[in-house]
């Protein structure tokens, strides 16, 4: 056994002893009702091949769009090397998650990988990790909207007789209440055409991005590298790939499981080529002085920076309901019965907590780069490697794909460390600016 692997693995499963299943254990051809039963194929699921893409696309592009020139000017040109390979990386993870749960049918949820894997503690700590990444990813969906709008109408603000409430924390509440109606749809179909149109604004903003730039000009060249600054770098990179808390949702929701790797290939490409396109007009555009929304950068009274502006706003929309739905799920299955009121009050209680913590930390870059950094990474690449190593056994003796993995847990661990300490910093410090003005 390699020692580099045992600790990491046995710290979790110490004292918790579950059952490891191995995919070669489970005999598939002993009779009809075993292989029903234990063959993941055979969950239910009624979503098809392209609607499962659209809630990946949805899942995967969306707000990392508009921080990836700000990525880029932090780290320079080379960086982009570095968003390739998280995008490979967090591409095999997803794989490896698919793998995690074939070995074991009766898993649905992220945290029952943990679970199957390092017995409660391992539940525990993938819940906490997962449910806090996504709920600080929607929290960042609503900081956007209020930047964002607050641009547009600068000179908003809303006065009522009892209290003056600023443009910006006025326009957090309006989009609160528009988001609202989505976040008590319960059905995922419904979801997969939200889901469409999110990916559709995502193009379209990346078109009004480049219709302005023809404009303009790209007029900057830009750092060839800068390696201050890469741990940002690699933290924004890593926010652009945070799906992977609602991957199994995805994959038991599908129709043919067997069509999963092809979902997750296709939709980390189109992102890649979406994200890697948005960050060389922005960082050509702007250069150094690009923001960590690049649409706050756009001429405002030109028409392609209004339909970007404009679009943007659709985002949240689109995306806020998918990305709470595990968070929303494993509150209503810890339930001892089901009302629909009891539903919707829950999932409005969620929607008001988001809101007064994007009214609190109002620093979107940072926020973004804090929750890439740390949670993302452990979400994104440390579990599922973990979690495979445990489950499958694959550990016990070298491979190429132990080699793979072992290099994708040692890039996510140092390099989350470095980027958690560098984006905690950036915010502890614009917090006591804030404070003293």
């Amino acid at each position: 056994m390699p020692p580099a692997v045992l600790p990491l693995v046995d710290l979790l499963a110490h004292n918790n002893n579950p059952n490891i299943l191995d995919i070669n254990d489970i005999d598939y051809h002993d009779d009809d009702t075993t292989y029903n039963n234990l063959n993941p194929e055979h969950k239910e699921g009624t979503a098809t091949f392209f609607k499962t893409c659209f809630n990946g696309l949805n899942a995967l592009s969306g707000v990392g769009l508009l921080s990836v020139p700000y990525a880029l000017s932090s780290g320079g040109w080379l960086s982009l090397i570095l968003l390739f390979t998280i995008a490979a990386s967090t591409c095999f993870t997803g794989m490896l998650i698919r793998r995690c749960m074939d070995l074991d049918p009766k898993i649905r949820t992220y945290p029952d990988i943990g679970g199957r894997a390092f017995g409660k503690i391992g539940r525990g700590v993938v819940s906490i990790v997962t449910y806090s990444e996504l709920y600080l990813v929607a929290t960042g969906f609503l900081i956007l909207e209020g930047d964002s709008l607050h641009d547009l109408f600068s000179s908003v603000h809303f006065d009522f007789s009892w209290i003056n409430i600023s443009g910006r924390v006025g326009f957090v509440i309006i989009v609160a209440l528009i988001i609202l109606p989505s976040v008590w749809l319960r059905d995922l179909s419904i979801l997969s055409y939200v889901s469409a149109t999110g990916f559709l604004a995502c193009v379209v903003i990346i078109g009004s991005v480049l219709w302005t730039g023809a404009v303009d000009g790209y007029n900057e060249k830009g750092k060839t590298l800068n390696l201050s600054r890469i741990p940002t770098a690699f933290a924004m990179y890593t926010f652009c790939y945070s799906g992977h808390p609602v991957f199994p949702t995805l994959y038991t929701s599908m129709k043919d499981k067997s069509q999963f790797n092809k979902v997750l290939l296709l939709c980390f490409a189109l992102c890649t080529i979406g994200y890697t396109l948005m960050a060389i007009l922005g960082y050509l555009m702007y250069g150094e002085h690009v923001n960590s929304q690049v649409t706050l950068n756009l001429p405002v009274k030109r028409f392609s920076s209004k339909v970007a502006l404009y679009t943007t706003l659709v985002i949240p929309i689109t995306k806020y309901a998918l990305i709470m739905t595990p968070i929303v799920s494993a509150i209503e299955n810890r339930l001892t019965y089901n009302k629909k009121l009891l539903n919707i009050l829950i999932r409005t209680l969620l929607l008001v907590t988001t809101v007064i913590v994007a009214l609190v930390v109002p620093f979107f870059g940072d926020l973004t780069s804090l929750t890439g950094a740390f949670l993302n990474s452990i979400a994104s690449i440390i579990l599922p490697c973990i979690c495979y190593l445990k489950m499958s056994g694959t550990y016990k003796k070298w491979s190429y794909e132990l080699i793979i993995i072992l290099a994708i847990l040692i890039m996510g661990v140092s390099s989350g460390m470095i980027g958690t300490y560098s984006s905690l910093s950036d915010l502890v410090r614009h917090l006591r600016g804030n404070i003293q003005k």
